[in-house]
């Protein structure tokens, strides 16, 4: 039996384990998929060399970055991203990382943009999965400026996020966790109030299905989005590279 997993630290209520389980249940995929919840990224070794019908693991926070000094190849658009989410284990170990919250990101949030409006981002947080955002963003001809708790040249502090700043970016994605089950009640530091309907809040936290971020935009007429069908969308394409028999797969 063919195993695959999930390498995070804490790994609650895992989407990837669900959905997995699930396909493999639905298809009579004979594998099987494992969390491995580390609390040192050092423990991906043990996790590996205690596994060897592993042939794939899923990367999530805090580990896209890194996982990156383990790997023994990393895809030229991982590699600009600077965030690995998808490993595929070859012979004798061989780590070949992949970015495929770049292609679920993108596919999900393009159907919502509109060219006219839509032409400045915020990205509040700035860990792995903000990088692939970013880059999604650079490749779709968007502006882009992170949000983080201290400001810095390509980054606003929350702090100084006001009426003009919101006025000027019509899209804010959270890449951060807060707002994720079971903290329902917390939210990004941002002026709700100034927002609009032509504002887009995506949120790539999928649980609860609609977070205090979304449903404070809604109530301002602003379009909103959570990160499912995002996370259904990288892990069709990290299936996609672990069983493809090229090293390279198009994503």
């Amino acid at each position: 039996m063919r195993t695959y997993g999930l390498i995070g630290f804490p790994l609650q209520h895992s989407f990837s384990s669900k959905f997995f389980t699930e396909k493999f249940a639905r298809e009579g995929i004979d594998a099987e998929y494992l969390d491995f919840e580390i609390e040192d990224i050092l423990q991906i070794r043990e996790v590996i060399l205690s596994n060897p019908h592993l042939h794939g693991l899923n990367i999530t926070i805090p580990y896209k970055e890194q996982v990156i000094p383990f790997l023994n190849e990393i895809t030229p658009e991982a590699q600009k991203i600077g965030a690995v989410n998808t490993i595929k284990i070859g012979r004798e170990y061989h780590l070949t990382g992949y970015n495929t919250d770049y292609v679920g990101f993108k596919s999900s949030i393009a159907p919502l943009i509109r060219p006219g409006l839509h032409q400045k981002a915020l990205i509040l947080g700035t860990g792995g999965a903000s990088k692939a955002v970013r880059q999604a963003f650079e490749d779709m001809g968007i502006g882009w400026k992170y949000v983080s708790r201290t400001g810095a040249d390509d980054r606003f502090s929350y702090n100084e996020i006001n009426e003009d700043i919101l006025h000027e970016y019509k899209i804010i994605v959270n890449c951060s966790p807060i707002g994720t089950f079971p903290k329902t009640g917390e939210c990004p530091d941002i002026p709700y109030r100034f927002l609009t309907r032509g504002h887009l809040l995506y949120d790539l936290v999928y649980n609860p299905a609609e977070t205090l971020f979304l449903k404070k935009g809604k109530a301002q007429g602003a379009t909103v989005k959570n990160g499912a069908e995002m996370l259904e969308l990288q892990a069709l394409a990290a299936w996609e590279i672990w069983t493809h028999k090229k090293n390279h797969p198009p994503l």
